[in-house]
């Protein structure tokens, strides 16, 4: 009980400091317990040395002074590892300057062992600073909310100039994304940030958009129509099934994989059923089967032609 107490006088003191301010009915609410039980955690806090306070009046309520910084002593050890795995995951995917507060905290809680782990998101065959580059400016353009232009290429290889106001940035199934509002289409989109190039910030600053009617992401623009797909895979090629596909989509029997899923008909599924070779059978859509075989004769004819 002593303990559930605790976690809920720290609970409160984030909500405080999270909030600026609550009324005692609210943070009753909050916590399931009474008015009552509210005021007496905000005794304790208080004698505790924590500077919270009741204000009277029509804009009153249970506030902290405004000049106060929570004191590391008020972390566990459970809390501050917490803290460290967070800022060390973002400093380890390397699009992040989170190194120097890294060092400061490292300092300030006696803790050494900051990078246990590493993960590198850049291409084989890339220019890693040129990459560090464009997602240097992508974060400069979303925490700034500033609009930025940039040519980008579908997967058709047609190229258009776009203008974006950007909100986040996506990793999916192995490829960056920024998601944002398209100014040429007047619409939220996806852009594979690989895709991108000439990437500038403009002069141009937008308003905050709304968190809440951005919960559902588009798909990107190449992959909008999605087909119904059933395919067959031998045993041996369960690894890299299980690499593209979600258990959700895979049925596995004595013989082979078998996969039903909802794909997009573009370049990327394309690819990825002609790198299979003959280790795949399309069973459906029948149409996907003609594509693929006469993507086959095509390079085929090619390789033959350059050959004589």
């Amino acid at each position: 009980m002593k303990r559930l107490h605790e976690s809920r006088l720290f609970k409160i003191l984030y909500y405080l400091l999270e909030k600026g301010q609550a009324t005692a009915p609210e943070l009753a609410s909050k916590f399931e317990v009474s008015v009552r039980t509210i005021y007496r955690d905000i005794d304790v806090m208080s004698s505790a040395g924590i500077p919270v306070y009741a204000a009277a009046g029509r804009d009153g309520g249970i506030k902290l002074y405004d000049d106060f910084i929570i004191s590391k002593a008020l972390l566990s050890e459970s809390d501050i590892q917490d803290i460290f795995i967070g800022l060390q995951s973002l400093s380890a995917a390397q699009y992040s300057d989170h190194e120097g507060t890294l060092e400061k905290l490292g300092a300030l809680f006696k803790k050494t062992n900051t990078d246990w782990i590493e993960i590198d998101f850049s291409r084989w065959g890339a220019c890693v600073q040129k990459e560090h580059e464009i997602f240097s400016l992508l974060k400069i353009s979303v925490l700034k909310r500033q609009e930025i232009v940039f040519c980008y290429y579908n997967s058709r290889g047609e190229v258009s100039e776009r203008r974006c106001r950007p909100i986040k940035l996506l990793y999916k199934d192995r490829s960056w994304y920024l998601f944002g509002f398209c100014c040429k289409r007047n619409d939220y989109r996806l852009f594979r940030v690989s895709r991108m190039r000439s990437l500038k910030l403009t002069e141009v600053m937008f308003d905050e958009i709304p968190h809440d009617n951005l919960n559902i992401l588009p798909l990107p623009e190449d992959m909008e129509v999605l087909n119904e797909i059933e395919l067959r895979f031998p045993l041996d090629m369960g690894h890299r099934v299980l690499d593209i596909f979600s258990e959700e989509a895979i049925i596995q029997n004595d013989q082979q994989f078998i996969v039903k899923a909802s794909l997009p008909r573009n370049e990327w599924l394309y690819e990825m059923l002609l790198s299979f070779g003959e280790n795949v059978e399309i069973v459906r859509p029948i149409s996907l089967k003609e594509e693929i075989i006469e993507r086959c004769e095509k390079a085929l004819n090619h390789h033959k032609g350059a050959e004589s």
